[in-house]
């Protein structure tokens, strides 16, 4: 069960889906629709993932799918951090989509999976402890002021290293495995808590595939430093 509705609940959707907004009607509005909903985002991310794992441009467009119904899931559950984390994800898949395909006058991919220097490394630790106070102080506000069931420390940190992976991922940097196992470390109890158990499961799934994504992607990054 992702959540107890109350015949007082105001089922009234509107959440924000690639151009405009989708309105859906209060009848509509189930448990049954939303643990559907949850599942379609479950299957479309780890497919997503999968084809990051291989570098495949497929990541991006299935990818978006996932992003834009966890979206509307996590402003649901009082996840604000994780709602945010979701609008970075789309705008992001979108310019990573771009990159992935940019093409020199050889018609060879200009992005290629590679490693990130010692300073690259301080400035991927800067914007994420940088993000990560931004999105703790907001949330905090948050919880206080209309979202008693929000977790700030555990959601800024989820999404903290969620933004700096999807960042990295956008530029093929090894590195963004690394943060997006951190996020996956972090997700499995945070959704857990929250009533959200296909999605922790989901996010124990994408552990997995993160770890696997780190080493093959580490693999191919030192193929490419080889010729």
């Amino acid at each position: 069960m992702l959540f107890k509705f109350t015949q007082n609940n105001d089922c009234m959707i509107e959440s924000i889906l690639l151009l405009g907004f989708l309105r859906i009607p209060y009848h509509f509005c189930t448990m049954e629709m939303i643990s559907a909903l949850e599942k379609i985002a479950i299957v479309s991310g780890i497919i997503s993932v999968w084809f990051s794992k291989k570098g495949n441009i497929w990541v991006y467009p299935i990818g978006i799918l996932s992003t834009i119904i966890y979206i509307y899931l996590s402003f649901h559950g009082d996840l604000f951090g994780e709602a945010t984390v979701n609008l970075y994800y789309t705008i992001m898949s979108v310019y990573g989509w771009y990159n992935w395909m940019r093409q020199d006058n050889d018609k060879g991919l200009l992005i290629r999976i590679s490693n990130s220097s010692t300073a690259a490394w301080r400035k991927e630790i800067l914007f994420f402890m940088g993000m990560y106070v931004i999105l703790f102080f907001a949330l905090q506000y948050i919880k206080e002021a209309f979202a008693p069931g929000a977790i700030p420390w555990a959601d800024a940190l989820a999404s903290a290293s969620a933004f700096t992976g999807m960042w990295l991922m956008a530029k093929k940097k090894v590195n963004s495995w690394i943060w997006w196992i951190i996020t996956n470390i972090v997700s499995v109890p945070l959704y857990y808590v929250k009533g959200f158990n296909d999605t922790s499961f989901y996010y124990l799934i994408l552990l997995a595939l993160a770890i696997l994504g780190l080493v093959e992607w580490r693999k191919k990054a030192y193929e490419f430093e080889q010729h």
